[in-house]
């Protein structure tokens, strides 16, 4: 391991002598560059960024006129190269390194703008694999990291922010300052970061390794939060490229910001509204503490919010509202005659917004769409020394991969009403009960140790709140592993039973279900959510 050498402090202010300018984002690019100039900067650049300062009028030298080297391999070398990276690296004070850079002819760089061939951007647009890797970018990111390691003497920038921040100090104080220097070198490491976290995720997708030996996650901060989960708590909240649709995608367009947990409950509430295609008519979810407390369908997004609303008032005050439809000035009503923290929809009419504006404390969240629920990816979870990955619950049952495995049949009616509240039980959590009919939950029984409790306290909130069980569907997300908590479902008023099976006393469970005349469908699939 290299010991630190005995270099001299680096200075706290640095005035720029030279910039290296090699963008692929020429945003900003030319108002940048005059900026630069009229501070006495020397301008040194490459290729396409190159001719846009020149044809601006402005002086800038060819980085091969540094070199002494043309761009060869199509562009894939031109600044990998002594001179460069000398200038970057070197310590201006050291004096084994300033006698080396005068002995071989090496400028310092100063200031280094560079951001990076647009990797990210060619895979989220489908591009195919030759032009995915010739968009993966070399020179940009071995200059970010000289330039951010001597950060000493020089301002890396990655982002026309960053570089805005320079040009104020410039302004301000002729130079920039170490812990300007600093924050930009911090920030340029995260990039390149992030940067190859892309490029290995691409790769292991594209030799269908779902789980890599290696496996980096990276995100943007988004929002920085006043507390967590509690008050002792630091939150923020980072969205990942190219974010799924749903609370990264989402403009707030009224309300206090968002918390922690609204978030992390706005994000179930959005997910599970996902499952009801918006063609099939309006769906409302209601959800508290990351469980759904009602969720119903509807002729009307009003008449889905009150039937959601019905299943339990007293959990949906302080809840998050989820609608797979345009949120409609009726539906708006009927939300704020209750205190609801966020309500997010695809859309939202304009006299709907006039109607929660004034609710100044409600957020409303429109996504620009719904996202998709059969669709791949990631999902992680942070355990003691490392993360838990596994692959989405796309899961989807249909009529067709039901088995009936009672005597009785289920009718049509029925066969409705277990696909619906099993839909449901995906996400609620472990141990779940749902008790459903007609579109309409009536009753959740959410987390609890054993499942015969969860189907007692869900038939307990339908009867504190008037509804019936008699003739509906009970829907676990996994197997029942003895008959009691079928009975108990069927004490409740179920008459149609559906869950995953594959418990050791499927035969027992079954037998219980003839002798109290129920139906009962094996979906196969098990919906477990901790």
């Amino acid at each position: 391991m290299p010991a630190a050498p005995d270099y001299p402090s680096a200075p706290d202010l640095v005035a720029p002598k030279r910039a290296l300018l090699s963008v692929s984002d020429k945003t900003g690019l030319v108002e940048a560059a005059k900026v630069l100039h009229e501070a006495g900067v020397e301008l040194v650049s490459t290729g396409g960024t190159k001719a846009a300062i020149a044809a601006a009028g402005l002086p800038v030298k060819d980085v091969s006129d540094l070199t002494g080297f043309p761009e060869m391999m199509d562009g894939r070398v031109k600044t990998l190269h002594p001179i460069v990276h000398g200038g970057l690296l070197g310590v201006r004070d050291a004096p084994e390194h300033t006698k080396s850079m005068a002995e071989h002819g090496i400028g310092g760089i100063d200031i280094l703008y560079v951001n990076l061939y647009p990797f990210e951007a060619t895979v989220a647009k489908g591009g195919a694999y030759e032009e995915c890797v010739e968009n993966i970018d070399i020179g940009g990111p071995a200059m970010i990291r000289s330039a951010a390691k001597n950060h000493g003497y020089v301002s890396v920038c990655t982002d026309p922010s960053d570089l805005g921040e320079v040009l104020e100090a410039l302004k301000a104080a002729g130079g920039t300052s170490l812990a300007l220097r600093k924050t930009l070198a911090a920030r340029a490491y995260a990039r390149t970061a992030a940067y190859d976290a892309a490029i290995s995720a691409w790769f292991a997708g594209q030799l269908g390794q779902d789980f890599p030996a290696r496996k980096s996650i990276a995100g943007e901060l988004r929002q920085t939060m006043r507390y967590g989960e509690n008050p002792h708590q630091k939150a923020a909240f980072y969205t990942f490229p190219n974010p799924r649709v749903g609370v990264a995608t989402a403009r707030q367009l009224q309300g206090k910001e968002l918390s922690y947990n609204n978030i992390n409950d706005t994000d179930a509430a959005f997910e599970l509204i996902a499952e009801f295609d918006p063609a099939q008519g309006p769906a409302v979810a209601i959800i508290k503490h990351a469980n759904p407390c009602g969720v119903a369908l509807g002729a009307t997004q009003r008449e889905a919010y009150e039937r959601a609303l019905a299943c339990d008032p007293t959990s949906a005050f302080g809840g998050i509202v989820a609608t797979n439809t345009r949120l409609t000035r009726e539906a708006a009503e009927a939300m704020v005659e209750i205190f609801t923290e966020v309500v997010i929809a695809p859309e939202a009419d304009d006299d709907a917004v006039a109607v929660f504006a004034a609710k100044k404390n409600l957020r409303l969240l429109v996504t620009g769409g719904l996202p998709d629920p059969l669709s791949t990816g990631d999902t992680f979870k942070s355990v003691a020394g490392g993360f838990l990955v596994q692959s989405r619950d796309d899961a989807r049952i249909k009529a067709s991969d039901l088995k009936i495995v009672t005597k009785r049949q289920p009718t049509d009616e029925e066969i409705r009403d277990m696909l619906f509240a099993f839909q449901i039980g995906k996400h609620v959590k472990s141990n779940a009960i749902v008790y459903a009919r007609a579109g309409q939950t009536l009753g959740v029984g959410a987390g609890q140790m054993n499942r015969k409790d969860s189907a007692r306290i869900a038939a307990l909130r339908a009867a504190d709140f008037g509804l019936d069980l008699a003739g509906c569907a009970c829907a676990s997300e996994a197997f029942f592993p003895f008959a009691d908590g079928l009975i108990q479902a069927a004490e409740a008023g179920a008459t149609a039973i559906i869950q995953p099976g594959g418990s050791m006393r499927d035969a027992e469970v079954i037998e219980a279900a003839d002798k109290l005349g129920l139906t009962m469908a094996f979906t196969g699939v098990r919906v477990f959510r901790h």
